[in-house]
């Protein structure tokens, strides 16, 4: 898939972008579909969780 097909999250003003418009440190993804995208700050946000719980159990 071409770089301007697939769809971003920027954590920086929480907008969904097509393409990369915006530098690498403000971008979540790839992904292939806006929904997906859309759905970025709930997985980030889980994936989060998830790491500093494993963290606490060391």
């Amino acid at each position: 898939m071409a770089d301007d097909e697939q769809w971003w999250f920027n954590t920086k003003t929480g907008q969904v972008e097509q393409g990369a418009q915006s530098p690498w440190s403000d971008r979540a993804g790839p992904y292939s579909t806006r929904e997906e995208a859309e759905g970025a700050p709930a997985r980030i946000a889980e994936n989060s969780r998830r790491i500093a719980e494993e963290d606490a159990d060391r």
